[in-house]
């Protein structure tokens, strides 16, 4: 079995922030892949289904972004998960957004769901990267994370989580490139081919020889034929 984590912060009110995309992640998987509705459970939200073989729990913790390492912990405790067995769906400032990146272990950098995560479990749980762009100057990132995705950014949002819908079955049994080419498909699909064939040019009919000279048809006399006919005169 697994555990799948999407993290954000819950209520309306931060419902389309970049630092919610964890969440809208889980929810287009779960409304895409058929599991089972959403219900309370470990300090967070809960859904159950499968892909083929493969358990997957999905949870949104609701303990807000700080706290998140609580819920996985009580739901990981419920359902006997391992580290490895968990993986974690974040938004992430180093990436653009439409960028999805796999991770085995490593580094918070600073995020505090990871950090959270940390504390409970070590850096040794999968992540999905979700890239939501950086503002520019580490002063703006507060506002830039807990801001709405502008609407001009909601195509792409849209292939991206898509993707990730796509892709799920392949993640779930631990294909992880397979998972990445279903989101590069959706985010970056292959452009059909818009040149058109050269028209095939009939060969040109061969040139018809040339007339023969009406002077050269006629052929030329013997002088003795030019005699004869002078004594006819």
């Amino acid at each position: 079995m697994q555990l799948w984590v999407g993290l954000g912060n819950p209520g309306a009110k931060y419902a389309s922030n970049r630092h919610n995309i964890g969440f809208m992640a889980l929810d287009r998987i779960a409304a895409d892949h058929g599991f089972g509705p959403w219900r309370s459970k470990f300090q967070g939200q809960v859904s159950e289904g499968r892909f083929g073989s493969d358990r997957v729990v999905l949870l949104k913790p609701e303990t807000f972004m700080n706290l998140s390492g609580q819920s996985v912990r009580t739901a990981a405790d419920f359902y006997k998960c391992e580290t490895d067995e968990i993986t974690v769906f974040h938004d992430e400032l180093d990436l653009a957004l439409g960028k999805c990146r796999l991770k085995q272990g490593g580094g918070h950098a600073g995020h505090n769901g990871l950090r959270s995560i940390h504390q409970h479990f070590g850096p040794d749980y999968a992540r999905v990267r979700l890239g939501i762009d950086h503002p520019g100057h580490k002063d703006r990132v507060v506002a830039h994370v807990l801001g709405d995705f502008a609407k001009a950014e909601g195509e792409l949002l849209d292939d991206l989580l898509r993707g990730i819908s796509d892709g799920a079955p392949a993640l779930a049994a631990g294909e992880g490139a397979k998972f990445l080419n279903a989101v590069a498909l959706r985010v970056t699909p292959p452009r059909a081919s818009t040149g058109t064939a050269k028209p095939v040019t009939a060969p040109a009919p061969a040139a018809a020889p040339p007339a023969p000279d009406k002077k050269e048809a006629t052929p030329a006399r013997s002088p003795f034929e030019r005699l004869k006919d002078h004594f006819k005169k």
